[in-house]
């Protein structure tokens, strides 16, 4: 009896063995299975965004740069997903802040210029395969949050812009002492072309989540339904962090 339950031990230990060999395989194979694959896609990424949000560190600061290792203004590229500008009216432009803040409403540049500056030399990574070292000037959006009473304990940012372009970023990324409003680069306002009046500069990010030609931003718990990310919803990671 004693052989025999050592047997059925040993069989068991076996099989467990053989099926975490095999786990691999099955899981490749099931990505072949077409129903499977966009499933197993975005648990992928979603699983990849869990691991990201974890390790971000809020007060670690992405790496800055002398302004002897700035590129020239006119080799910092203009990238834009559907039009290079979009004709804001600068002069009637506004901020419009919804969600949950004490204090909503249309805020102008002139409040946030306003606000704390910070100017910082910082890397610009693309998701395409380029990078440049950029000066950019801005309030910090923790400031502006300040400003508007922003419940800073929700989970989202949204903003949304002119070109019909979104974006959403998790609030630690938000609160993030080097995630800017910026107004700013070189010493100058943005141009049309760089997001003027407004984007978002994040040297914790990748450059497509760094929307320009602001219009609209949202504090949230829930992210509204396909308005994940206007590339994110195309399958690209979400946290996007560097």
């Amino acid at each position: 009896m004693a052989d025999e339950k050592k047997s059925q031990s040993g069989l068991t230990s076996l099989r467990r063995r053989e099926l975490l060999k095999l786990t691999p395989v099955v899981l490749v194979g099931a990505f072949f299975v077409p129903r499977w694959q966009e499933k197993m896609l975005d648990q992928g990424l979603r699983f990849s965004d869990w691991v990201a949000g974890g390790t971000f560190g809020r007060h670690r600061q992405a790496q800055t740069f002398s302004d002897s290792e700035v590129a020239p203004f006119e080799k910092f590229p203009y990238n834009y997903y559907d039009v290079e500008d979009p004709e804001v009216d600068l002069d009637a432009w506004k901020l419009t802040v919804e969600g949950l803040v004490k204090r909503p409403g249309a805020y102008t540049l002139a409040q946030i210029t306003s606000l704390p500056k910070r100017v910082q030399n910082t890397r610009h990574i693309c998701v395409e395969g380029w990078d440049v070292i950029g000066n950019f000037g801005g309030t910090p959006v923790s400031a502006f949050l300040d400003l508007v009473g922003a419940d800073t304990t929700a989970k989202f940012l949204e903003v949304e812009c002119e070109d019909d372009y979104y974006e959403s970023i998790d609030m630690a990324s938000a609160l993030h002492p080097q995630s800017l409003l910026c107004y700013e680069m070189y010493g100058k306002p943005l141009d049309r072309g760089h997001g003027a009046p407004l984007r978002l500069q994040m040297p914790t990010k990748l450059g497509y989540k760094q929307a320009k030609y602001m219009n609209t931003l949202r504090v949230a718990n829930v992210q509204k339904a396909g308005k994940r990310g206007y590339w994110e919803d195309q399958g690209y990671d979400w946290f996007g962090g560097l």
